[in-house]
């Protein structure tokens, strides 16, 4: 087994550390105290066509693998920038990719792989369901040519930025199934043709994720808009929850990088009682066993991503990457606010951003004690916990 990146790979990262000088710590400090959205970044992103790095290139893309696109967030991240704000453009391909039919690849892929269209939105969660995703109520009823979407969604980020939106809806009732994960279908809806009829209500959150709620009110989705075959779209989505959590877990990576090396140069240069914080046991410690956690968590995430690429059952490794880097990233996240003291809750030093964005990894897109409970369940065989 070769643990060192390709050539390819190493031109990737220097690549996007390219674009990411671009926009230094004053960018983001001043995006994320104005809750805005990060147009000029993502647009440099998809103009270098580093957004279309999963569509294959017969479509425009340029073809890449989940390992490339991981290098890609993750670089982002360990930048300083935050790469939510465009990497559902690449976990929604999972699904898309491998169950969308061809007419539905010609008609998109072409397009979002210029950046005339974006696909930042993927519709799942409920405020009645939460992680319970098989108790979704949101009903897709075909009616002629199309499908009328009726329903609330919540917590569904990057809508008013997209063009379209992966969504899940019910179309079989659930009392109606033996099988609970049958009856749902994955829709691609055009945001922009259904406004008025699709209220959004954005979301104060202690992160900049440009959050909403979503309320659907016979939202009009065209029968070729669905994907694959009609009730089974819960197992579509497996596949771009599998990209997803590989995805998060690498810019979880790229978080507790940027930790670490913060709060190792300033253990290193801040004096106190005469020498360097950082001599103190105390302090250098937890900053080295983050750094090793970091590295370890690693190493799973390109064992999960490599599976992937290579179409094999990958979920166990999924999850657990996305289980070991998110929990990394916030004990390093942890040891670089102690280790600034009250300087890391002062905006200038961007470690109270960081810190609040790599919380939220640890609980979304899935809570780490689920995944402890698939771990529990499905790989060591043990009885269902919950």
């Amino acid at each position: 087994m070769d643990f060192n990146l390709t050539i390819e790979q190493q031109q990737i990262r220097e690549e996007i550390k390219k674009v990411c000088k671009e926009f230094p710590d004053a960018y983001w400090r001043r995006i994320d105290g104005e809750k805005a959205y990060p147009d000029a970044f993502v647009k440099k992103l998809g103009d270098l066509g580093w957004l279309a790095a999963l569509i294959p290139e017969e479509f425009g893309g340029t073809g890449l693998g989940i390992t490339e696109a991981s290098i890609i967030l993750e670089e982002i991240n360990h930048s300083g920038g935050v790469a939510t704000a465009c990497h559902a453009q690449m976990y929604t391909m999972g699904t898309l990719l491998r169950h969308g039919n061809a007419e539905q690849k010609q008609r998109y892929l072409p397009k979002i792989a210029t950046g005339e269209l974006r696909l930042q939105a993927f519709g799942v969660t409920e405020p009645n369901a939460g992680s319970e995703s098989t108790r979704i109520q949101t009903s897709a009823v075909k009616n002629g040519d199309r499908y009328l979407i009726n329903g609330q969604k919540i917590f569904i980020s990057r809508v008013l930025q997209s063009d379209l939106m992966l969504l899940l809806a019910r179309t079989t009732p659930y009392d109606d199934l033996k099988d609970k994960t049958r009856g749902l279908s994955v829709f691609i809806v055009d945001l922009k043709a259904n406004q008025g009829k699709l209220e959004v209500k954005p979301l104060d959150l202690m992160i900049n994720h440009h959050t909403n709620a979503l309320f659907f009110e016979n939202v009009e989705v065209p029968v070729e808009n669905l994907i694959g075959q009609e009730g089974m779209g819960f197992r579509y989505i497996i596949d771009g929850w599998n990209a997803e959590r590989i995805l998060v877990a690498a810019e979880a990576v790229g978080d507790g990088r940027w930790f670490v090396e913060r709060a190792a140069k300033y253990a290193s240069e801040r004096n106190v009682f005469g020498k360097p914080i950082g001599s103190n046991q105390g302090i250098q410690f937890p900053i080295a066993k983050a750094y090793a956690n970091i590295e370890a968590a690693d190493l799973v995430r390109y064992q999960a991503a490599t599976k992937f690429d290579r179409k094999e059952k990958c979920g166990a490794e999924a999850n657990l990457a996305k289980y070991l880097a998110s929990e990394a990233a916030w004990e390093a996240a942890n040891a670089c606010l102690t280790t600034h003291g009250g300087y890391g809750f002062a905006v200038e030093y961007d470690v109270e951003r960081k810190f609040r964005e790599t919380r939220l990894l640890t609980i979304a897109p899935v809570s780490n004690n689920l995944v402890l409970a698939y771990l529990g369940q499905h790989v060591l065989g043990m009885p269902k916990s919950y």
